[in-house]
């Protein structure tokens, strides 16, 4: 529940631009009649087709405008059927490597169809707006600031970075020369968070400030910490239009949880290999670990500012939501 909030809260505030692209392309294609745009040696490509293969390869699909991506993923459309086309011609289809990609691939098309059918019509407009109504009410009374921070591993070097800052040297400047925190390639710049989504320590140092000020050596689990406040401003969350879709992929992969873990009750699931038997159960022990630390803690080392833990997850093909 505390990733499920913490996802939602953040598609409230950052919105999800691909996400809204998607939608729209979904919102037109359905108001159009599903007309062929182009074949291949016979083969017809459809709207519905190109809309399909938008929501497979999504994840993987190169920094286009818009505008563009529609061409190109026609063109991918008939690369693959001339591939496929050619496969047929000499004796692929009758192989056992295709036969096992094959299993595969209806296994995904089911998974998907089932999104779209039983799980997606699910969530309901009025369920979308209650969840924004939920959240930017908790985002209206709640404080949010803008800091800068230079992560190191001792009191002594937080102390000497302390003494450059008062011979008049840049915060920026010394951010990106020593800090360990991936957010050095910004100047030590976390962009906006709330007290609750930071240690207490580092909050507790932060929220203490005034505009312009700088701590002394604070000290947290992941080292010592020189933080300036940059801004303090209340919650607002983006107009309702803007972050819908964006809520709704939060949701869906909600419902998407709820029935796994319905099925896990009364499937019968065996891993049979002994090394992925402890690979597993390391795994399922490192994610504890990590669900229990992000309840009080949101310093990621490495993040960008103003990211969210979990956002950017562009790339992980089969991995992602249907759209």
């Amino acid at each position: 529940m505390h990733h499920f909030a913490r996802h939602l809260k953040s598609a409230l505030l950052t919105g999800a631009a691909l996400a809204v692209w998607v939608a729209a392309a979904a919102a037109q294609d359905a108001s159009k009649e599903d007309k062929i745009i182009a074949t291949v040696n016979g083969h017809e490509i459809r709207i519905s087709e190109v809309q399909m293969a938008t929501d497979d390869i999504i994840g993987q699909l190169p920094d286009l405008p818009p505008k563009l991506r529609f061409p190109f993923v026609v063109e991918y459309l008939i690369e693959r059927h001339m591939l496929a086309q050619l496969a047929v011609k000499e004796g692929v289809a009758d192989t056992d490597e295709y036969k096992r990609r094959l299993a595969l691939y209806q296994a995904k098309a089911l998974r998907d169809a089932y999104f779209f059918q039983k799980i997606r019509p699910a969530v309901t407009d009025e369920e979308l707006k209650a969840a924004y109504e939920e959240e930017s009410q908790k985002l209206a009374s709640t404080e949010r600031v803008r800091a800068r921070h230079i992560l190191v591993a001792t009191e002594k070097e937080a102390e000497s970075i302390a003494a450059k800052l008062k011979a008049g040297e840049k915060f920026e400047d010394l951010a990106k020369q020593y800090s360990l925190d991936g957010s050095k390639d910004f100047g030590g710049d976390l962009g906006y968070f709330t007290a609750p989504e930071m240690v207490a320590e580092f909050s507790k140092a932060t929220f203490a400030l005034k505009v312009g000020e700088t701590t002394p050596p604070v000290k947290t689990d992941f080292g010592w910490h020189i933080i300036r406040l940059e801004d303090r401003k209340m919650g607002a969350a983006q107009p309702f239009d803007q972050v819908k879709p964006a809520i709704r992929n939060v949701l869906l992969r909600k419902k998407v949880q709820e029935v796994i873990n319905d099925l896990r009750k009364t499937a019968k699931v065996e891993i049979l290999d002994e090394d992925l038997k402890r690979m597993t159960a390391e795994a399922d022990k490192q994610r504890k670990l990590m669900e229990e630390r992000a309840k009080g803690q949101a310093v990621t080392p490495g993040a960008a500012p103003g990211q969210a833990e979990g956002e950017g997850d562009g790339g992980k093909g089969d991995l992602q939501l249907p759209q």
